[in-house]
């Protein structure tokens, strides 16, 4: 494949390609450079989602006791920490098979060294003023009812039961860690724990994806606009709570898949759930916590895009805010965009397209 250097070379070279204009090499050429030089976001996917953890084993048991799979270990001793990635890969998963950066619904769990012998260390959950901002990541199961025994059953702490509160259907367990995640049924018109149809189901985890992650928002319109202009999503559904004074939004890629024709998203695995509470728009001096100032936590949310350098030169021509330009620092092959909150979302290439390993 040409990059985008050399693609530079050979469009400032006019004075060469206009005396063979017509020629069926210079549409070649010409077609080859429109291609690599450019970026769809309908390629894009909402890759993974970045926590930091205390204990890794503890962390990496806990996520693939609820099915996921080690698909990737990254190590980097000199700077004194780990990364793991987790993702759903049986074979009736989504994703199954697929590259790293191929892939939706990713967890990736930053480990850094000696935290887990440091009695004192604890993460941010993003839940507990005055450092909230990430919320949750979600995964939806076959049968919510056998899931959340089987979870419970297992010794693992639970920050909402199925059958707490008025909320029959979701459900909220916690990691080692203290994150939250969500638990929501793939069966369309659920009731939960009080569906009778459940009673008696057993659960299978290769089935569970892991569908959406959730961060809170100060302003709903900037917000959505961001995600939907900058980086291309699509909204597929609102959910309005006038009552309790909140809205919340879901936004992802369609893809290939396209959007659900009865609006029910629990079997798509890379939603971005933004939780809007009325009224913060209005404050001036209101702020939610990035996960990246003390106390850190969540880390940040990351898209995997068709062409890396063509994507972040579309950022530019939008003006968006930078934590990384792809030139800065010595990671030539990641960048990192601000969104209207300050969230940190990363960039990296989709390895299917570039036909190689980015690590």
């Amino acid at each position: 494949m040409y990059n985008l250097r050399a693609l530079g070379r050979i469009q400032l070279q006019s004075s060469f390609l206009r005396p063979i204009a017509n020629s069926s090499h210079a549409r070649r050429t010409l077609a080859i450079a429109t291609m690599a030089s450019t970026t769809n976001t309908s390629n894009y996917k909402f890759n993974h989602s970045m926590l930091r953890v205390k204990d890794p084993k503890e962390s990496v048991k806990f996520y693939e006791f609820l099915g996921m799979s080690l698909i990737k270990k990254l190590s980097f001793p000199e700077a004194k920490f780990d990364l793991y990635f987790l993702a759903y890969d049986s074979p009736s998963a989504k994703s199954h098979g697929n590259s790293t950066f191929d892939r939706e619904g990713v967890i990736e769990l930053t480990h850094n060294y000696g935290t887990e012998s440091d009695d004192s260390y604890t993460v941010n959950n993003g839940n507990k003023e005055p450092h909230r901002g990430f919320g949750h990541v979600c995964i939806s199961v076959d049968y919510i009812q056998a899931a959340c025994q089987r979870i419970e059953d297992a010794g693992y702490k639970f920050q909402k039961k199925l059958t707490d509160g008025r909320m029959k259907h979701i459900a909220f367990a916690l990691d080692p860690d203290g994150y939250w995640v969500e638990i929501i049924s793939q069966r369309m018109g659920s009731k939960g724990a009080v569906d009778p149809e459940e009673q008696n189901a057993t659960t299978d985890p290769s089935t569970y994806r892991m569908n959406h992650t959730m961060i809170r928002v100060k302003d709903a319109e900037k917000s959505l606009k961001w995600y939907q202009e900058v980086l291309g999503m699509t909204l597929y559904r609102t959910n309005e709570q006038s009552a309790a004074g909140f809205n919340l939004y879901f936004l992802g890629y369609p893809g290939a898949e396209g959007l659900p024709e009865n609006g029910f998203s629990a079997g798509k695995e890379g939603l971005l759930e933004l939780t809007w509470n009325y009224g913060t728009e209005k404050d001036e001096n209101f702020k939610y916590h990035d996960g990246n100032s003390e106390p850190q936590g969540f880390g940040h949310i990351c898209v995997s895009v068709d062409n890396l350098d063509a994507a972040c030169a579309r950022f530019e021509t939008l003006n968006v805010n930078w934590k990384k330009r792809l030139t800065d620092g010595r990671m030539k092959n990641v960048a990192f965009l601000l969104d209207p909150d300050g969230y940190w979302v990363e960039i990296v290439q989709n390895e299917r397209f570039a036909g190689k390993e980015n690590f």
